[in-house]
């Protein structure tokens, strides 16, 4: 059976209609591939890397370096053809200044479909401008 990439707007509209939306959070291709295999519909990579693979206390030892590598990761185990791809999330910084050139090397670099971002007004010109240059943009305000 082939089933459709899931999308951005896909998500929405999942949500819209209250039916189920599974996230992981995936670091490397092993974990991926079983996520993707299990139909899981969007993968997250982010900075909580630094604690979840390398033991570290907080995030903020974590580089875009370091997410882009993870992120590269985890596309690779997307299936392709007549398989589901799913979106690899990426979180990218929630500075401003660097959001734009974060977003923009999360998906060239590291292959994700859209970036995630947290914050609440203060990032919303960071939302503003990623999505401007047609990078979907997931994010969490609270």
């Amino acid at each position: 059976m082939t089933q459709e990439k899931v999308r951005v707007p896909d998500l929405a509209r999942m949500k819209a209609a209250h039916q189920p939306i599974t996230m992981l959070t995936a670091y490397d291709f092993p974990f991926a591939r079983i996520f993707d295999n299990c139909g899981v519909d969007v993968m997250l990579i982010g900075d909580s890397l630094g604690m979840a693979v390398r033991g570290e206390d907080t995030t903020l030892a974590v580089t875009i370096d370091e997410v882009i590598y993870h992120t590269r990761a985890v596309a690779r185990a997307r299936r392709r053809g007549t398989r589901r791809r799913r979106h690899a999330v990426s979180v990218v910084s929630n500075q401003p200044e660097d959001a734009l050139r974060n977003a923009g090397r999360l998906v060239k670099e590291g292959g994700a479909e859209a970036v995630k971002l947290e914050g609440g007004v203060s990032i919303a010109g960071a939302v503003a401008r990623i999505a401007a240059v047609d990078i979907p943009v997931m994010g969490h305000v609270g």
